[in-house]
């Protein structure tokens, strides 16, 4: 009989806000001399206030389960792994945690930046409370999943981003844990690899250990997981089948506010409020134009389609980036675009209302609907991503091949323009008399 590998009981998570913590004399010093020589506006405490990540969470979680926890940013899913791994304590409630536990939160998370790859696997594994010996029966395997034997032996202070969370991960899924915690770090990774650790989580599930999955990838939580859950505002909106929560969460996702219904022609998104996106920078509309500015309600495959973004910046930013997204209804990406392709500068801004636009000339997208996505990122500094301020674009059907069958989604996504030449005969071939069509 399966017994629970994780049981949450009323959690809750609370943090101070505008809090500074000096509690310490060399603290109030570097606060003063930040005011003195005007790094600081002025010295005093910003009011604090509370803020709660998580708060009423109740979960269950069986042995063997597979669980994906979806939801916008914000949404409190990593705060919650982030209490079950023991990094940080709750204010209410109690999580438990039944047997050894692995997590991979963060590029780097228990790994020691001055230690070898070699010394970090043997860390950890001394971490999970494994003895050196069952650790080194797993070092080649891990080494080799990872890809990193050339080095294995150099300080991971010097490994690229991509290069931590290949081995993070291979240490985490390979010292065989009880449970394993995977956020979205993997997206580090790159396409073969992320495929690599799907494929390891489940037989990691299917050998009847637990599997905590965080992911904004709907396709891979619907491919791996028996169980999605799905938090909003740090606390459980729904729990249950893969498809039915995920189908819930981004209709949920598409349903704007209510001055979408007002909105002028050609708008997808529009909004006065609502939309915080950053500190100091809100998205307020998405609309769709022509190529002569004329606003489009739907688009047409092959059609030239003009999405304008408008946002407010109330302070300046000295690298500022825009960002469109258009996936599949079920979360998958199939476009990605922004402001900075290809690590171009980026733009400035300072306080001001500003528009920009994004031409697409012969839209490749076949008849369907389709889920648009905003983003606006700091370069280097923050990078934030609005599920709130999603919405759909329905690409009406087009005859654009003239086969008299337009392109549909339901047969692919993705339309390319493309002409076939006619048979030519390269050689003879004797018909045999009783072939026939």
């Amino acid at each position: 009989m399966k017994r629970p590998s994780i049981r949450v009981e009323n959690l809750g998570k609370c943090y101070r806000l505008g809090e500074t913590h000096e509690h310490t004399l060399s603290e109030h010093i570097v606060r003063i001399g930040r005011f003195v020589f005007g790094r600081s506006r002025a010295y005093r405490p910003r009011p604090a206030e509370d803020f709660w990540a998580l708060r009423n969470v109740d979960l269950e979680i069986m042995e063997g389960e597979a669980v994906g926890i979806i939801g916008g940013n914000g949404a409190g899913k990593s705060t919650l792994l982030k209490v079950l791994s023991r990094i940080t304590p709750p204010t209410t409630g109690r999580a438990l945690v039944r047997g050894r536990l692995s997590s991979l939160l963060e590029v780097g998370t228990g790994f020691h930046p001055e230690l070898t790859g070699r010394e970090n696997v043997f860390l950890n594994g001394a971490i999970l409370g494994m003895r050196k010996a069952e650790v080194a029966r797993k070092f080649d395997e891990i080494v080799a999943f990872a890809g990193v034997e050339q080095f294995i032996d150099t300080p991971v202070k010097r490994y690229s981003s991509g290069m931590y969370v290949r081995l993070a991960f291979a240490v985490a899924a390979h010292l065989e844990p009880d449970v394993l915690i995977i956020d979205e770090v993997l997206a580090v990774g790159d396409a073969e690899f992320q495929k690599r650790c799907l494929g390891k989580m489940g037989d990691v599930a299917r050998e009847g250990r637990t599997v905590i999955f965080v992911s904004h990838n709907m396709a891979a939580v619907q491919k791996l997981c028996s169980r999605a859950v799905w938090m909003r505002e740090g606390k459980v909106v729904r729990s249950g089948d893969p498809d039915k929560v995920i189908g819930d969460y981004l209709d949920a996702s598409n349903r704007l506010t209510s001055e979408v219904a007002d909105c002028p022609a050609g708008f997808l998104f529009h909004s006065v409020a609502n939309v915080e996106v950053a500190n100091g920078a809100r998205i307020t509309g998405l609309q769709m134009l022509d190529e002569d500015g004329r606003p489009l309600d739907e688009a047409a495959t092959f059609a030239n389609v003009v999405f304008r973004i408008t946002f407010e910046v109330t302070r300046a930013f000295r690298s500022f980036s825009a960002v469109l997204q258009i996936n599949t209804p079920d979360g998958l990406p199939l476009i990605l675009t922004s402001t900075t392709p290809d690590q171009d500068l980026p733009f400035g801004v300072t306080s001001g209302v500003y528009r920009v636009d994004c031409a697409f000339e012969r839209l490749p997208l076949a008849e369907g609907e389709y889920i648009l996505g905003l983003g606006l990122a700091i370069p280097g500094i923050e990078y934030v991503w609005r599920n709130d301020a999603v919405c759909r674009l329905h690409v009406a059907a087009r005859d654009v091949f003239g086969s008299g069958l337009p392109p549909a989604a339901k047969r692919y996504l993705i339309a390319t323009p493309n002409q076939w030449s006619a048979p030519q005969v390269m050689a003879q071939v004797p018909i045999l008399e009783s072939s026939h069509v």
